[in-house]
């Protein structure tokens, strides 16, 4: 699992590594220079043309060994330096003097930045790296703006989109990148859903750092890649019966609304529950039993919104979500409550759940470890207040968390789940084409399929979003932004072949 550290500890953390190893700072460069130019290789062809443009501290040296790697491989390559040679650092003359003779170069000003050539296939970001505190200004700023506003070739930014700053919100212009192409681990402020035109698809390549050089400058921040789900997946053995793929009751629906709370029964039933139930007010029976035949439905006193159930109904689940499409009235209110005070099984509470949370505060009291929260960013400011951008977001995720001893799932491009030991892990999985009404309400009976299984909530959680994503993936294929709810559900069994879990 990779671990997130502060742009101001990466320094230390080359410089550990480095002496640990007995190699020079310049070879950790080469080794990052050879991870960007694999990747090059792998989805660019050798006869695009490739405008590097590096600035004169070390990630403008990444750049310089970029160049030359990928000119002795046979790209058609082109060098723009920018900014004070005379006060670069050592490893970025180094890498400088080791340019090709016939490498073409030529240094950025005022006058040239009119005069580039602009017919590249490629344009690749080496200007200023994560040591970024201030806004853009001068000569950087304008030329910043004239390579976001070219429309004809793929912008690659090597670590962090030049103008972006590691670890906060951008202030200013930054470059916009197609890729970003990070080292190691993914910068913080690469997650914020403010910075996604300057990010563009997230790329991140191992460079040969050891996690544990990482433990020192630990803040608690994680990075879910494929390789750390499958050893948080149970195992079943071929004389498990039906019981032991868990109980779990689904709560939700209200007149209009039947179809969040379908999407959440049959998510958990292809996650693989044993039993799958559905409390439904009475207008939802019918088609939920002719919809999904496999599912168990009880019905609740009221028409058109959930009622009361007896509370000794519940202790026969393994695990419960509630929620998806069943309204913010009294009634509904009313059962939410009756289930914290009276279920002491884990729980998912997805959609007007959260928003009965948030009118009506005292319930909060009654959150508890086991109990899972799975807000978007709308839901998750009612419960909280308004937050002025996803880094404030994102530090009373994790307080809300802690104070409350639950886990918030932030949903989101990068969904971060908050811990109530304040460890926070952010999902890789996924993509664009999942922005669509209901695909929340699949991840709510996934999460709730793994509880009901007997994973812990932690594992049930990142097991949840993580294959949820993969699942999204998979279904978008074909489909892109055709892609609704049902076709993330049907993809469920393959993301579980495709995880390689039995």
């Amino acid at each position: 699992m990779l671990e997130i550290i502060s742009g101001t500890s990466v320094k230390k953390l080359d410089a550990d590594f480095i002496h640990e190893k007995g190699i020079s700072s310049h070879r950790l460069m080469e080794y990052a220079a050879t991870a960007f130019c694999d990747f090059i290789e792998k989805n660019f062809h050798r006869n695009d043309k490739v405008g590097i443009f590096c600035g004169h501290g070390n990630n403008g040296g990444d750049g310089l060994a970029i160049a030359r790697l990928l000119w002795r491989k046979g790209y058609d390559v082109m060098v723009f330096y920018i900014g004070d040679y005379g006060a670069a650092s050592p490893d970025c003359l180094l890498n400088k003097e080791l340019l090709p003779d016939k490498l073409p170069s030529v240094t950025v000003c005022d006058e040239r930045i009119k005069l580039i050539d602009y017919d590249f296939h490629v344009l690749i970001d080496a200007i200023l790296g994560i040591g970024v505190n201030r806004p853009l200004d001068g000569l950087y700023l304008d030329l910043i703006g004239k390579l976001n506003r070219i429309k004809d070739a793929t912008r690659i930014a090597v670590d962090i989109p030049s103008g972006l700053p590691a670890d906060g919100c951008l202030v200013g212009e930054a470059f916009k990148a197609d890729i970003t192409v990070s080292f190691q681990f993914p910068k913080y402020s690469l997650l914020f859903p403010e910075h996604a035109e300057h990010v563009g698809k997230l790329k991140v390549v191992n460079i040969g750092i050891d996690q544990p050089f990482f433990g020192q400058f630990s803040e608690g921040k994680y990075f879910l890649q494929y390789k750390d789900i499958k050893t948080r997946h149970k195992s079943f053995n071929r004389f498990a019966h039906k019981g032991d793929f868990g109980k779990v009751l689904l709560v939700g629906g209200s007149y209009g609304k039947m179809g969040a709370i379908k999407l959440s029964s049959e998510a958990a039933m292809r996650t693989g529950s044993g039993l799958v139930t559905c409390l439904s007010p009475k207008c939802g029976v019918e088609i939920l039993q002719a919809s999904l035949p496999e599912l168990m439905v009880m019905a609740s006193e009221d028409d058109h919104y959930l009622g009361g159930i007896d509370v000794n109904e519940l202790d026969k689940y393994d695990a419960i979500g509630i929620g998806p499409g069943m309204g913010t009235q009294e009634l509904t209110a009313n059962l939410l409550e009756l289930m914290l005070n009276n279920f002491l099984g884990p729980m998912v509470i997805d959609a007007d759940g959260i928003n009965i949370l948030s009118k009506h505060k005292k319930l909060l009291k009654l959150l508890r470890e086991n109990i899972i929260l799975t807000p978007h960013l709308r839901e998750f400011e009612r419960l909280v207040g308004s937050c002025e951008n996803h880094q404030v977001r994102l530090k009373k995720a994790t307080e809300f968390a802690q104070n409350y001893n639950c886990i918030l799932v932030l949903k989101g491009a990068h969904t971060a789940i908050n811990l109530p030991n304040g460890k926070q892990y952010f999902n890789s999985s996924g993509n664009q084409y999942m922005a669509t009404g209901g695909v929340g309400d699949v991840l709510t009976g996934m999460i709730t399929s793994f509880l009901g299984q007997g994973y812990s909530s932690e594992n049930a959680a990142l097991c949840g979003v993580f294959q949820h994503g993969v699942a999204g993936e998979i279904a978008s294929v074909k489909k892109l932004r055709g892609t609704i709810a049902s076709d993330v559900i049907k993809a469920i069994p393959k993301s579980f072949v495709k995880l390689k879990i039995k």
